[in-house]
C-alpha cells in the first residue's frame, strides 16, 4: 500500500511499541551513580593515592595486629628475671644478635625467635617497640584528626551561617589564635597540662592513656581547629545564599536543621580532604613532642620517643635513629599524598 506523502491522517506504525533492540539503540543512559562513587573511581585512577592508602592501611594492620603474635613485649626486659643478676648480654643487641641463654639454646638445637631490629640499651626488643610506637602515633593522629574535625566544622558552621557579631567574635578569636606562635604554646601547654593533670585523673580510667597523651589532645582541641573553622566558614558562607537555604528559611526551618540538612552534607568533601591533611600534622607534631620528652609516659614507646632515645648511642647504633625516622617520613608522606589524592577525587572546583 503507497502511503501518500501529503496526508493530515495519522501513521498509526509510528506509536507502535518499541523492542528492546529499539530501546537500546535509540537509549543511551549512563549507570545511576553517586557524588562519592564517581569520586571512588577517580582516587583509584591516581595510582600514587592510591598506593599511599595502601601503604596507610599496612602500616595501620601491622601496628594492631603484629603484637598479637609477637613472643617479646614492648616493656619486658630480656636480661631481667626474678631472683636473679641481670643479663646485660641482651643490651644493645645488633639485628638478628642473641643473648648467652638465648645462644645456648640455639647450641642445644632449640628454635629462638629472633630479634629483628636487635634490642635497645635495657634489653627490651626493638622490632616490637617500633611497631607500638606507630600504633601509639597513627593513634594520637587519628584522634587528633577527629577533635579537630569536630571543633573546627561546629565552630566554623555557626560562624559562618549566623555571621553578623557572631561571626566577628569568632574569627576575633581565631586570629589571636593565629598570632600565637604554635610550637612555643605547643610545648607550655603541654608542660603545664601534664603537671596539672597528674593529680585530676589518678585513679581514673584516663590514667591508662596517661597525663602527656591526655595533654596532647587538649592542645590540639585548644589550638588546632583555627584552619578547619576558617576552611568551614569559607564554604558555609557560599553556600548559605543558594535558592535551597533561602527556600528552607521560607518554610521556618531552624539554622540548625538547616545547617545539618543542606549546608553540612554539601561540605562533606572539604570535611574529609582537610580531616585526611590533619592527620600527618598531629603525627609530627606528637612526634616532636615525644622527642622533646613531652609525648607518652614511658615505658610506653612512639617514633618520636624511640627517635630521641637513640641520640645517646647515636654513633655506635645508628639505625635506631634512622628506623623510627624512616617511619615516621614513610607514615607522613603516605598521608599527605592521599589527602592530595582525595582533593583531587572529591573537589567539585577541580572536576567541573
Amino acid at each position: 500500500m503507497n502511503k501518500k506523502k501529503f496526508t493530515f491522517h495519522v501513521d498509526l506504525d509510528d506509536f507502535m511499541p518499541a523492542s528492546d533492540k529499539d530501546k537500546e539503540y535509540m537509549v543511551q543512559m549512563r549507570p545511576s551513580t553517586t557524588f562519592f562513587k564517581d569520586g571512588v573511581k577517580r582516587l583509584y585512577k591516581n595510582k600514587v593515592a592510591f598506593v599511599s592508602f595502601i601503604v596507610i592501611l599496612l602500616i595501620t594492620l601491622s601496628s594492631i595486629f603484629l603484637p598479637m603474635f609477637w613472643p617479646y613485649s614492648y616493656e619486658t626486659q630480656l636480661g631481667v628475671r626474678p631472683g636473679k643478676p641481670v643479663d646485660a648480654s641482651y643490651n644493645n643487641l645488633a639485628p638478628f644478635e642473641y643473648g648467652r641463654t638465648e645462644q645456648r639454646m640455639i647450641d642445644d638445637g632449640e628454635s629462638v625467635f629472633p630479634h629483628v631490629f636487635g634490642t635497645d640499651a635495657h634489653g627490651r626488643d626493638y622490632f616490637i617497640r617500633v611497631v607500638y610506637g606507630t600504633r601509639i602515633s597513627l593513634l594520637v593522629g587519628f584522634f587528633a584528626s577527629i577533635i579537630v574535625l569536630v571543633i573546627g566544622t561546629l565552630v566554623g558552621s555557626i560562624s559562618g551561617y549566623f555571621g553578623g557579631k557572631i561571626d566577628l567574635v569568632i574569627m576575633r578569636i581565631v586570629d589571636i589564635i593565629y598570632s600565637l606562635p604554635d610550637m612555643l604554646m605547643v610545648i607550655l601547654l603541654s608542660s603545664v597540662l601534664t603537671v596539672t593533670l597528674a593529680p585530676a585523673i589518678e585513679g581514673t580510667a584516663l590514667a591508662v592513656l596517661g597525663t602527656n597523651i591526655i595533654s596532647l589532645f587538649i592542645v590540639f582541641a585548644l589550638l588546632y581547629w583555627v584552619s578547619m573553622s576558617r576552611l568551614i566558614r569559607g564554604q558555609i558562607l557560599s553556600l548559605r545564599e543558594q535558592e535551597y537555604v533561602l527556600s528552607a528559611k521560607a518554610t521556618g526551618a531552624k539554622g540548625k536543621w538547616i545547617i545539618m540538612k543542606h549546608l553540612m552534607p554539601n561540605c562533606i568533601s572539604v570535611v574529609i580532604i582537610s580531616a585526611a591533611l590533619q592527620i600527618p600534622s598531629a603525627i609530627f607534631t606528637e612526634s616532636y613532642l615525644s622527642f622533646l620528652g613531652l609525648g607518652v609516659d614511658a615505658p610506653m614507646p612512639s617514633l618520636g620517643s624511640l627517635a630521641s632515645d637513640a641520640l645517646n648511642g647515636l654513633s655506635t647504633y645508628s639505625y635506631r635513629l634512622i628506623i623510627p625516622a624512616i617511619v615516621i617520613s614513610l607514615i607522613v608522606l603516605s598521608l599527605n599524598l592521599f589527602g592530595d589524592g582525595l582533593r583531587d577525587a572529591f573537589d567539585p572546583k577541580l572536576n567541573a
